[in-house]
Formats: structure tokens, sequence, C-alpha cells
């Protein structure tokens, strides 16, 4: 009688058990795997900015220099035109 619980109840709730287990440690790697998937697209989507900020950086200041070249800009206005750009 006593193998008889132990068979019926016993066995299917410790395979329950492992079987919520199981699910709760893949659910951890499938979310890991995506937030490490994020990250690079991430980290992908600031390294393609990167060069157009900094060529947009120098098209500006080659715009500027060429405003104070022209005349168009004293040495002191070009200055804190340049000082501002390099700062953002």
């Amino acid at each position: 009688m006593e193998k008889i619980i132990f068979f019926g109840l016993v066995i299917p709730i410790m395979a329950y058990v492992l079987y919520l287990g199981g699910m709760a440690i893949m659910n951890g790697f499938n979310a890991k795997e995506s937030n490490r998937a994020e990250k690079e697209t991430v980290s992908d989507e600031t390294d393609v900015n990167a060069p157009l900020e900094s060529s947009s950086l120098s098209d500006e200041l080659e715009k500027l220099n060429q405003l104070k070249k022209d005349g168009v800009l004293t040495q002191e206005e070009f200055e804190k035109a340049k000082n501002k750009l390099l700062k953002n």
C-alpha cells in the first residue's frame, strides 16, 4: 500500500517540481539572451551614429572657419561658436 502511495503521488509531484525548475532556468537563459541581443543592437546603433556626429561636427567647424575667412564672423564670434559646438 505504501508503495502505491509513493509511486502514485510522490513521483509525479517530484517530476512536476523538476519540470517547473527546468522551465524557470530556461526562461532565465532566454531573458539573458534577449537582453544581450538588445544591448548589441543598441551598441551597434551608437557605433553607427558616432561617425555621423563627428563628420557633422567637422563640417560645422569648416563652415565656421569659412565664415571667419570671408569676414562674416569676428575672431571672438568664431571662438564662441566653436566652443559651443565642441561642448555639445
